[in-house]
């Protein structure tokens, strides 16, 4: 199953209709959060707003997930060590109100286990291949360094 989420504070049309335009291409169940009862995505198992249980069960239980570049679908991905497809949201398409999706989904591009889909047809090509990780968080050796160094600090 693929597990499809838009967040919940906007619509996201772009990304839906792209999915469901590959999930008459695929072999297997595409289930999506979508912010709104708009039901035009036949191909899609739609849900407007997922409760915090049913979310977390159909993302635990996606062999992939695909989302806009929010970062707690980053984090999601990262704690059931899911591959990730980000769509980002796009400032000149009226999708939000500036482009930090975009940023976001420059700063994690090469990060294990996410993948950019900058169009819709990059989706495609992704949710084909059968060789794709889990998210998983990179531990930055200066970041951890700092951690210490404070920790030292308190423990003094």
């Amino acid at each position: 199953m693929i597990f499809v989420t838009v967040g919940t504070q906007l619509p996201f049309p772009r990304l839906l209709s792209a999915m469901n335009d590959c999930a008459t291409e695929l072999d297997e169940p595409v289930v999506a959060q979508t912010c709104s009862d708009d039901g035009r995505w036949s191909a899609l198992d739609c849900h407007g707003l997922l409760q915090p249980d049913a979310f977390a069960r159909y993302f635990s239980q996606a062999r992939i997930v695909v989302a806009h570049a929010g970062i707690g679908s980053v984090l999601s991905a990262r704690r059931w060590n899911k591959p990730l497809v980000l769509m980002p949201r796009r400032h000149d398409l009226g999708e939000h109100r500036n482009d930090h999706q975009l940023a976001t989904a420059r700063r994690l591009e090469g990060s294990p286990g996410i993948h950019i889909a900058r169009e819709a047809s990059d989706l495609s090509v992704l949710l084909k291949r059968d060789d794709l990780v889990g998210a998983m968080e990179v531990i930055d050796p200066q970041r951890e360094a700092l951690l210490t160094r404070l920790r030292d600090f308190i423990d003094d």
